[in-house]
Formats: C-alpha cells, structure tokens, sequence
C-alpha cells in the first residue's frame, strides 16, 4: 500500500444557479513532502467546517483501483484528486480497511475514522446533478481519517498498518449499512461493534429509525 498522490486545495468560490458556493472540493496534486499539523494537511484548507474537517474528517482518502470504473462509467479521465481527497492511494480498499485502523504513512500516525458521505459539492465538481446518487450507489465510498501523530507524508510513501482493533468492522460494511438498513442482521452486527470513531454509529441509527415501517411520509 502507497501514496500516490497528495492533493491540495483552498476555499474557492463557485458560480451556480442557486448563487455563490464556497468549496474545497477542487484539489491539485503537490510534490514535496506536506507537514501533517492539528487537523489537516498544511496549504490545504476545508470551506465548511460543519461538515467537513475536524478530529474526524481531516484527512480524506480515495483509491486509485477506483478509476478504471469511474472513468467507464463517466466516460471521462478522473485524476488525483478528483474526489476532493487529500490522499490518492494504491491498495487501500474499503472492503479491508476497518474502523479505528492505525497506519503510518510517512512520519505521521493517522487513524481511520469513517467513510464519506457524498454532498451537493460533489455533482459541482463533476458538473453533474447525479452524481452524489451514482457516488452513493457504488459504495466506493473512500476513508476519512483523524490524526493522531502529527508528521508529513508525500507521493511515493507507503501505507503501514500499525494497529487494529480486533472488534471493529470494515469501512465497506459500514457503508452497506447505511445504503440497506433493512438489512438487519448487517446492521445489527455493525452497530454490535465496541469501536467508536467518527459519527457513522449515530448516523446509521437515524437511517435506522427513518426507514422503519411507520416512519415514512
């Protein structure tokens, strides 16, 4: 497992036709080696801090293995740093990555946190008004992580597991969970899970309670 790619980007802001939107989502690759500082990666900079950045959301992942179908699905040639992701990699896969996973990556620690929950930004990015469903749809969610000691990485450094807790669940079940709550054998073992990190766990009980019978409008 490596990095391939670093990519960076500051608050932009956007024309569209419901006004003026302030995004991050457009980020470039960078060389060099970046310093990993609080909670984010320095010379990069999230625009809504409600919703992204954080303890939880400071570093955001995507894999590479992901844009052969990307790119057949879309018809175009997806980049680094496409999906808004700091960090495109090679061989860290949603279906093997677990919840409250260690990994050295250069000189910092990084904790594995969540996965991504798509919003309107991302049909912008894409000029595309379906593509949070299509994001959504595949599961190819990517990998949100805290820091927990701080370093700097860059392309080229490899992707080292250094702890995992045996108790936790993968970032593609915890995804799955979300995407079919009447699967409760799936949810249930996913919430059965000690391993608390991100807001995934709350997020799934609301989803939970909105699909119940009853429950919908």
């Amino acid at each position: 497992m490596q990095i391939t790619s670093v990519n960076l980007g500051q608050p932009r802001e956007i024309e569209t036709p419901r006004g003026i939107i302030l995004t991050s989502i457009f980020k470039s690759p960078v060389t060099g080696r970046i310093p990993v500082r609080g909670h984010n990666l320095v010379g990069d900079r999230q625009a809504d801090l409600s919703v992204h950045g954080g303890p939880n959301k400071a570093i955001y992942a995507y894999a590479s293995e992901h844009h052969p179908y990307w790119q057949s699905l879309l018809n175009r040639e997806i980049v680094p740093g496409h999906f808004g992701e700091n960090l495109t990699t090679a061989g860290l896969l949603e279906s093997e990555v677990q919840i409250a996973d260690h990994y050295r990556i250069g000189s910092a620690i990084l904790k594995v946190t969540q996965p991504r929950m798509p919003c309107a930004k991302l049909n912008l990015r894409f000029n595309l008004h379906t593509m949070v469903k299509r994001f959504w749809q595949s599961g190819l969610s990517g990998i949100y992580f805290g820091v927990v000691e701080e370093g700097d990485i860059a392309a080229g450094d490899p992707i080292e597991l250094v702890h995992r807790e045996p108790a936790s669940v993968t970032i593609a079940e915890v995804v799955q969970a979300y995407k079919d709550p009447a699967d409760e054998s799936l949810v249930d073992r996913v919430l059965a899970s000690p391993i608390n990190a991100g807001s995934w766990r709350k997020d799934i009980l609301e989803y939970r309670e909105s699909a119940a019978p009853g429950q919908q409008a």
